[in-house]
């Protein structure tokens, strides 16, 4: 089942919102759908809201109506700058919304430019997908017959294209006939670990167990996971890797009981200019804390703080796995190396 298609006059998405208990699919037709499918989580995962959101660009591009050059790439600018900030933390936005835009600028006339718009986007699609596999391939050599991988809140195919980032080297490795077991944080507060890690590794025959949040430390000291594979939003040129709340404890832990952590990512998540000091972190709607489901679950009046990432420092990272290959440490030296120039 394809999660996400371009139909050829609109981009098709999986509402993950509803699952697992509801397939639901939503047309998006305008940037302003791109905005609203990002932003409300209806689609989530760094490399998808990097897919949607040069998508966002050049369903905008197509459909301006413009006189001039001039007046077309004034909209198309205003357009990169709405979608752009849709979702502040993952860098894959904002980087393959930059290709949309320079793509399009190439161009010598409005039409070229409109069709453009939509031919790089396709790539865009098509490229995370083959990143994605390739991080499968080069993640899969560290995983051995007979492991169990814990992984933080989803960073499977649902959060790509295909595949996945974190989960991809787990999909190969048992493709290749490995026995590879699972164990999915639930993933507090919008439950991605229970609701789609455990939807798409219960899809594809691997066995999974979902854990609170609180039993990683657990788990560790009696030694029931062997290693960490988690996915990022954004990853900085010295090795700091922002990700879903949550996972810099778990990197914590990790360290301590000698348990490898590894992060899954493509080119597109590695953001080579910022600092990680400099990084905004995402924060969202106290109800999606205060309530599960309809029932309020904190007494009205108590505040609540929802940050939606944290950082981990490149101190408790033993490597990154990427379509170029696997980095390691140490990062600031390696990484700049390792993924070199992209387009």
């Amino acid at each position: 089942m394809n999660h996400i298609e371009w139909t050829g006059k609109e981009l098709r998405i999986l509402d993950q919102r509803k699952l697992p208990g509801q397939i639901k699919f939503i047309d998006l037709r305008t940037i302003e759908d791109c905005y609203q499918a990002i932003t409300s989580m209806q689609i989530r995962g760094a490399p998808l809201i990097g897919v949607v959101g040069a998508f966002g660009l050049a369903l905008l591009a197509y459909n301006i109506e413009a006189k001039s050059k001039e007046e077309f790439l004034e909209r198309v600018v205003k357009g990169v700058e709405y979608i752009s900030n849709a979702r502040p933390t993952a860098y894959n936005l904002k980087h393959c919304v930059q290709l949309v835009f320079k793509a399009v600028q190439s161009q010598r006339n409005v039409d070229l430019m409109k069709s453009e718009a939509i031919r790089k986007a396709i790539e865009i699609m098509n490229t995370e997908e083959e990143f994605s596999r390739r991080i499968g391939e080069n993640g899969e050599s560290l995983l051995e017959n007979g492991d169990t991988v814990l992984t933080h809140c989803n960073a499977g195919e649902l959060a790509t294209i295909k595949y996945g980032t974190a989960l991809a080297p787990i999909r190969i490795a048992v493709d290749r006939g490995k026995c590879i077991y699972v164990i999915a944080t639930e993933t507090r507060p919008a439950q991605q670990g229970a609701r789609l890690t455990a939807w798409e590794l219960e899809r594809y025959g691997i066995p999974v167990t979902v854990v609170t949040d609180t039993a990683v430390g657990h788990l560790m000291k009696k030694r029931m996971v062997d290693k960490v594979i988690v996915g990022a939003d954004r990853i900085t040129a010295d090795g700091y890797v922002f990700n879903k709340i949550g996972t810099y404890q778990v990197a914590v832990l990790a360290k301590e009981h000698g348990i490898k952590f590894y992060v899954a990512a493509p080119t597109s998540t590695f953001d080579l200019d910022l600092k990680h000091d400099a990084v905004v972190i995402e924060e969202r709607e106290a109800k999606e804390i205060t309530t599960i489901g309809r029932k309020r679950i904190v007494p009205k009046g108590v505040r609540v703080y929802n940050p939606v990432f944290d950082i981990t420092p490149p101190t408790l990272i033993n490597s990154i796995i990427s379509e170029k290959g696997i980095v390691n440490p140490p990062f600031d030296k390696n990484i700049s190396r390792v993924i070199g120039n992209r387009t």
